[in-house]
């Protein structure tokens, strides 16, 4: 008896220890973030219960064993009690006997007190299920009435706007204008701010439309300006107008269509939160297929309007493309809310369109940490473009801020005209929860370092209760000498108009004693429109056509650029849990790069010294110079890579894939 007591108490100790315990071990330490980043998801709330629930009969077994083998246990001992045992073995027994029955009730206290737990866990979990779902409901139903009425709205006034007999009135309001006092730099810092309240007095200036012939010599009092608008029409009508040439090169239309994988984004940004968006592991479900060079590359679409801009006679006229182009390079955008991959670094992406664009393009990944590409446009057409954009991005838990800095040149050889504007802040909302939407804000100055002339552009931060049109953007040119010439207002995801000037006064002070300008313009002209997206786009990431080409395989490129790039492929043919090995594999090259310049920076100078060295890249393409306009030093076209693809002489390109 004495034998089989022992062997049923250790048949115990095994099963539990072996069996359903180390099972509720093993189960209770995992991840506890694989299983609760949404409560608020259905799916995994019944997930969690179920698991619950299957350990708590894995407790239930445990107790009706130690139920079992400590009754088998104590009859065990009282038979032994009944034995003729010398009496210090008698007073041991007895202790075991104690140390028995104290197991077997400590044991039902624990399974009762975990029954009781999740009886709990259940309870409140109904609770916190039903109220996440009336808030959800409450907010969706917000979502689609603010919607409406937005819709609504903008129908009234484009009714309005497009009633006849307003535009041959002079008195009624053509459009209004906002060009601000810059707030300052910190303005999207704010960790309270999701989404942008209508501002009050928003407006500087009134624009007012008249016919050419109410001209200068009816205004009295103000600044008056040239009233001879046929002298651009050449130029600045159907500016917005492509020629349409057969293209020499048959180019792609589509790419497969994008596969619908699901990721929960907070599981991977929640421990993120204030870090260099460039310095977060990310997969490439949230990305498309596309380098940050390509996009860079896509500022390019519209550069007919630099073209065309070649023939104006007149700076400030010049100064109107210029300007829409800049508003151009934010189309793509709208929709575009995925993630660029993160160039390599020595990583190149060439755009020779030398045929159908009149252009050649060539972008550098010169620098890492932080990401900055080199960028140099040589058009046939008679201008050159360059910049070196460095993006400084946060996340700040509700939205993600992405800051572009470096200057952009743009240089007219004919007339010398040498224009430097820099990009707005792009901001991406609703990062947690709700739909993803991006938005454009800021001031651009534009100023022609020639001429002096200048383009004061501001974008209105969205808002679902502003009077505004969505995604507005309006402007002033004006020249050396201050005076404006032309307004300029539209929306950056469609179209820029500009109007000329004809007279400017100062309006009556408002009631807090704030002043506004009056411009008293001409009709407005079509500056630029955007092209509409190709069919099945949103199941092409919203790619413009431009973009779907941007990625097509060409010969002879060099062995750095962007096409050859392997994940990003992979991404693009659907194969993305392949994608993601390559992926890692490639940025585990690249720290492995980073260590041996480390190591050989180490042993001719100190760590500190070493480390700073390391993060330093000679450009292939680029090269540091001192900017002259913005005393700023950036990475400029130094020359030789279209001599390089011509005779194929790649040997200098490192291995980055």
């Amino acid at each position: 008896m004495q034998g089989r007591g022992c062997w049923e108490s250790a048949s115990v100790r095994s099963f539990c220890s072996s069996g359903c315990l180390n099972k509720f071990k093993k189960d209770d330490s995992g991840d506890d973030d694989d299983e609760t980043t949404s409560p608020a998801d259905k799916s995994e709330l019944h997930y969690t219960i179920k698991s619950l629930s299957v350990k708590l009969d894995d407790l239930s077994t445990c107790n009706d064993l130690i139920a079992k083998h400590g009754a088998a246990l104590q009859r065990s001992l009282s038979e032994l009690d009944g034995l003729k045992i010398p009496y210090e073995s008698c007073e041991k027994l007895k202790v075991v006997n104690e140390r028995a029955t104290l197991f077997r009730i400590t044991s039902n206290a624990m399974i009762n007190a975990c029954r009781d737990f999740l009886e709990l866990a259940e309870t409140h979990s109904r609770k916190w299920q039903r109220a996440l779902q009336y808030e959800r409901d409450q907010r969706i139903h917000l979502e689609e009435t603010i919607e409406q009425l937005a819709k609504q709205h903008n129908s009234l006034e484009r009714a309005f706007r497009s009633a006849p007999g307003r535009t041959a009135n002079p008195t009624k309001s053509f459009s209004e204008g906002s060009l601000l006092t810059p707030k300052g730099e910190d303005s999207e810092e704010d960790e309270d701010t999701e989404y942008f309240d209508a501002m009050e007095d928003s407006t500087s200036f009134i624009t007012v439309i008249t016919e050419a012939k109410e001209d200068s010599r009816k205004a009295e009092g103000g600044t008056t300006g040239s009233v001879d608008w046929t002298s651009s029409d050449n130029v600045l009508d159907g500016a917005s107008l492509v020629p349409k040439g057969p293209p020499k090169v048959k180019r792609r239309v589509r790419i497969p269509d994008k596969p619908n994988y699901s990721l929960n984004l907070w599981s991977i940004m929640k421990n993120c939160i204030g870090r260099e968006l460039s310095k977060i592991p990310m997969p490439v479900n949230f990305n498309e297929p596309l380098s940050m060079l390509q996009r860079l590359t896509e500022d390019l679409e519209y550069h007919h309007l630099l073209d065309k801009a070649v023939h104006c006679t007149s700076s400030v006229e010049q100064m109107c493309l210029v300007a829409a182009f800049s508003v151009s390079s934010y189309s793509t955008t709208v929709h575009r809310i995925a993630k660029p991959f993160n160039p390599m670094l020595g990583e190149t992406f060439e755009l020779d369109r030398l045929d159908d664009m009149g252009l050649r393009s060539l972008c550098e990944q010169v620098s890492h940490h932080p990401p900055s590409a080199a960028h140099y446009v040589f058009s046939k057409h008679g201008w050159s473009l360059w910049q070196e954009i460095t993006i400084s991005s946060k996340f700040r838990g509700k939205y993600l801020s992405i800051m572009p800095l470096g200057a952009i040149h743009l240089e007219f050889q004919a007339s010398g005209n040498h224009y430097v504007w820099r990009k707005s802040t792009s901001t991406v909302h609703n990062i947690i929860v709700g739909k993803l939407w991006i938005d454009q804000t800021g001031d651009i100055e534009i100023v022609n370092h020639k001429t002096k002339d200048r383009c004061q552009l501001k974008f209105l931060p969205y808002s679902y209760f502003s009077k505004e049109v969505a995604r507005k953007v309006t402007g002033v040119v004006s020249d050396s000498q201050g005076k404006a010439h032309y307004v300029l207002s539209g929306s950056w995801d469609e179209q820029m108009e500009c109007a000329k000037i004809v007279q400017s006064s100062p309006s009556s002070p408002s009631s807090d004693g704030k002043q506004k300008t009056v411009y008293q313009t001409l009709p407005a002209k079509l500056l630029w429109k955007k092209y509409p997206l190709p069919e099945n786009a949103e199941n092409m990431y919203y790619f413009s056509e431009l973009a779907l080409t941007l990625n097509e395989h060409e010969e002879g490129v060099a062995p750095t650029d962007s096409r050859l790039r392997p994940d990003q492929r992979l991404m693009e043919k659907g194969h993305w849990d392949e994608a993601n090995s390559e992926k890692q594999r490639l940025e585990e090259k690249q720290r492995v790069s980073r260590r041996r310049r480390l190591e050989a920076c180490s042993r001719g100078c100190g760590a500190e010294e070493a480390e700073k060295e390391a993060d330093v890249y000679m450009p292939l393409w680029f090269e540091k110079r001192l900017d002259p306009l913005t005393g700023e030093t950036a990475c400029m076209y130094k020359g030789g890579y279209w001599e390089a693809k011509e005779k194929q002489d790649w040997h200098m390109c490192p291995n980055i894939f």
